[in-house]
């Protein structure tokens, strides 16, 4: 039988399992991003494009199952991005 304290300590240890796996999906994500760049750089595009910006929005609210909402998909959108334009040295 699992006692409280037992499954306290499971569910501690499967949220910081999930919180590296976050960092490592964010690093992998800034190093596509980062080779992205290079390439749009090389061809002459902008950074930036807000078009896709709004796809990803929407393909990310469509894959959602919940209990995050719409609203918070937004605001994880908006802080990835923002982090990616951080992390990358900005718009360029």
């Amino acid at each position: 039988m699992t006692t409280q304290g037992d499954r306290f300590a499971e569910l501690r240890r499967q949220i910081g399992d999930n919180d590296r796996a976050i960092v490592a999906a964010v690093n992998h994500r800034l190093q596509l991003v980062e080779e992205l760049w290079r390439l749009k750089d090389q061809r002459g595009d902008a950074r930036l494009d807000p078009d896709r910006e709004q796809r990803l929005r929407e393909e990310l609210r469509g894959a959602n199952d919940g209990p995050l909402s719409a609203e918070g998909v937004d605001r994880l959108v908006d802080e990835l991005l923002e982090l990616t334009k951080r992390e990358l040295g900005g718009a360029g």
